[in-house]
């Protein structure tokens, strides 16, 4: 078996591995709020979680062909599986960083900026225009949207329900809950587990396996599993610093904040082709939900903090790619 064969083999490996750190690190993504609302128990949230990310997964491909061939030019042969892997650890070694200290950064962030700082340590071409185009852009307008529209949804919910008993208004949106925490979680899907499948296809690229940007079937499947095992094993740091930490939520305000992340996730995944950061659209919404309580009623420290991991994500995971590729290279080239 020579060694290309080998080395993308482990790249494959490799990226479902990120894949599972993905979906126990954003897992809180999906559930926080109905969990924190009681909405849902924390193993059932889990399962349904990880069924529906399951389901997302196989709904377009569009995201996977932007982080697949949108983002840099690796060249074919070992140099560029070595740029591969090196984007990998980056976003893996960022991702664990930020779980365990409870920080809701973004996985899509972190794999683009290890796709960047690899490319840049190779001294390869990184697609400037499709970063801003794809990356840089709905990074900024997510979250905007997400805490936009959270805000105005709530708005209304209060106005429509000011006269009713609030006690049957609670428990009917804890029922409400379980679908937009279902439909949170299937946009997770759609959006993180095609990214992994972007990394496969360019490994397979690279390797000289596959043409093109299309994504095989079991591609599509390797890297759908792999999300929703990742899922199932829980994100529970993270899980309490969004459900918890930010603001407390009632039912309500987590039905709104989910709806709209949702939302957004689906316009974006479907109709832009654009990868999302799941964390930064549902944290946000968080935040514009609880604007409408009391400014003072959101935790700004915690949500300072949180902003500030964002900001990072890029150029850290960049830095730890670049270094890793430096490393990779010296022992592989």
């Amino acid at each position: 078996m020579d060694l290309v064969l080998l080395s993308t083999i482990a790249i494959i490996l490799i990226a479902l591995a990120f894949d599972y750190t993905n979906g126990f690190h954003d897992a809180a993504n999906a559930i926080a709020t109905s969990v924190s609302t009681r909405a849902l128990t924390p193993r059932a949230a889990l399962a349904m979680a990880a069924v529906m990310n399951l389901a997302g997964a196989f709904m377009g491909h569009g995201v996977a062909k932007t982080v697949g061939s949108g983002i840099i030019d690796a060249p074919k042969g070992n140099q560029g599986l070595v740029i591969v892997a090196a984007a990998l650890f980056g976003a893996i070694t960022w991702n664990l960083i930020t779980w365990y200290f409870g920080l809701p950064s973004s996985s899509t962030h972190a794999l683009i900026g290890g796709l960047v700082g690899a490319a840049l340590a190779a001294s390869q071409t990184v697609k400037w225009d499709g970063v801003w185009d794809k990356v840089v852009i709905p990074m900024i307008v997510s979250p905007i949207l997400g805490f936009g529209i959270a805000y105005l949804l709530m708005v209304a919910i209060l106005w429509i329900f000011r006269k009713r008993n609030p006690h049957k208004v609670t428990r009917g949106f804890r029922m409400a809950q379980t679908l937009s925490a279902a439909a949170m979680a299937f946009g997770h899907g759609l959006q993180d587990a095609q990214k992994t499948m972007g990394i496969i296809v360019m490994a397979l690229v690279v390797g000289g396996y596959h043409t093109g940007d299309d994504v095989p079937a079991w591609v599509t499947v390797s890297a759908a599993m792999a999300i929703s095992a990742g899922t199932y094993a829980g994100g529970w740091r993270i899980m309490r610093t969004l459900g918890r930490k930010v603001i407390e939520l009632d039912p309500p305000r987590g039905f709104a904040a989910e709806s709209t992340a949702a939302g957004v996730l689906y316009v974006a995944g479907i109709a832009y082709q654009a990868p999302v950061s799941t964390t930064h659209t549902i944290t946000s919404s968080i935040l514009g939900v609880g604007a409408t309580k009391r400014l003072s009623a959101v935790r700004w420290g915690v949500a300072g903090n949180i902003v500030t991991a964002w900001l990072l994500t890029i150029p850290a995971a960049a830095i730890v790619a670049a270094v890793s590729y430096w490393i990779l290279h010296a022992i592989v080239l």
